[in-house]
């Protein structure tokens, strides 16, 4: 069966560059710590302690999607600065958030 496919024969050029910047140069962070949380009408922010800023929809989270905005504020940011905690008995949610949920899996 003829496909009318040309086999060609060609090398391919490698382009090779110098690197700006060595390995050791770049910041890999190995820990997420919450420094501040605020809301607006779609997402949850999170600045992290090392600069970083973690938006989550407020889909993802339905007790925080379906509370009222002043409710979402009156939470605490547990002692290790790795979760967001809204205690029922001082606001109408009750959940937590733990950062390292949102940050995707770790290899």
């Amino acid at each position: 069966m003829a496909t009318g496919a040309v086999l060609v024969d060609e090398e391919l050029e490698v382009k090779r560059y110098e690197v700006q910047y060595p390995i050791s140069a770049y910041v890999f962070p190995k820990e997420a710590r919450i420094h501040w949380v605020r809301f607006d009408d779609e997402y949850m922010h999170m600045g992290l302690t090392d600069g970083r800023i973690l938006s989550i929809p407020l889909r993802w989270i339905p007790t925080l999607y379906n509370a009222a905005p002043e409710e979402r504020e009156k939470f605490e940011i547990g002692r290790n600065r790795t979760m967001i905690i809204w205690d029922p008995d001082k606001c109408a949610i009750n959940d937590e958030v733990c950062v390292a949920d949102y940050l995707g899996p770790c290899a």
